[in-house]
């Protein structure tokens, strides 16, 4: 009992200090376990998840059915599944391909003369196909082909092809209609300057690129003719391989480890100055007392 007195507010002093640093702890101070790098002579394993064909196909919002134009290409848009790879067909032609993003879909498609009956496709990793879209049927006219025969059109049986980086990849398209020689201009989405290719006849022309990074690109394809008329193909091109990281920021582990010492640190410092105050607030209590005791005793 004697102890308790002289050492009370250092106690209450000390517990308060202390709560604080167990309490006050960031949870996000806590180093997180490493992860340990591949072994040498280890091995990897890879597997292919089955997974059902999508059920919820794509769904084309404009151009509404009935509409007529007179140039060409035109904006394809639409709602779709989000994640997959969305196919656009005209008159049962693959005319371009694109992602869905977010639930929607747009991209540029080039007409046939005369009516054009459009409907979409959307598929998965898998390349398994979804169910296909409402019909939309459009008509295109224009009056500069009488002068120089049909107009061109530029198609692929594929919406999608990859290869893995630093490899070539190639792209089968079909070119029909127009008069050559032909002008190609091609966009791989990857940053790289434009391609730039001479076709002196239509038919199967093969065109390929090398992607130096892992990643899905946007390839935009335009053909023009001796004539100057043109046409339009929009496909999807990946890059097989690691995706590189962001380069991570260094964890401040030792920043917050001094801040997280600073408690502790001043519950030390503060423990000597809190037992002078105690030890002197017992010796004022012991002569209070005793003063008393005296003024008691000179009274009787």
């Amino acid at each position: 009992m004697k102890l308790s007195a002289q050492w009370v507010v250092p106690m209450i002093i000390a517990a308060c200090l202390l709560a604080f640093f167990l309490l006050g702890r960031p949870t996000s101070a806590i180093n997180q376990l490493p992860t340990p790098a591949p072994k040498p002579g280890s091995y990897g394993l890879a597997a292919t998840k089955l997974q059902a064909a999508p059920t919820v196909g794509a769904s084309i919002t404009t151009p509404g059915s009935g509409s007529s134009f007179s140039t060409s290409p035109i904006t394809v848009n639409g709602i779709c599944p989000d994640g997959l790879l969305v196919q656009v067909y005209d008159n049962n032609v693959m005319v371009g391909s694109v992602m869905c993003t977010n639930g929607s879909f747009s991209l540029q498609v080039s007409l046939f003369a005369g009516v054009n009956e459009l409907s979409v496709l959307v598929f998965d990793d898998l390349e398994q196909a979804g169910p296909i879209s409402n019909i939309v049927t459009v008509n295109y006219t224009n009056t500069q082909f009488s002068a120089f025969g049909a107009l061109i059109t530029l198609t692929s049986a594929y919406g999608r092809r990859s290869a893995p980086t630093d490899a070539q990849l190639t792209w089968p398209l079909q070119l029909s209609g127009g008069a050559g020689p032909y002008a190609f201009s091609i966009d791989w989405g990857d940053g790289t300057a434009l391609d730039l290719k001479s076709q002196p006849l239509a038919g199967i022309i093969d065109i390929d690129h090398v992607y130096k990074k892992a990643g899905i690109y946007q390839v935009n394809v335009k053909v023009t003719d001796v004539n100057g008329v043109s046409a339009f193909l929009q496909v999807i091109g990946l890059g097989n391989g690691k995706v590189e990281a962001a380069p991570a920021e260094a964890p401040p582990t030792a920043t917050r480890t001094e801040v997280l010492w600073i408690p502790a640190v001043i519950a030390v410092a503060l423990l000597f100055p809190a037992y002078w105050l105690g030890r002197r607030s017992q010796l004022v209590s012991l002569k209070n007392k005793m003063m008393k005791e005296q003024e008691a005793y000179k009274a009787d």
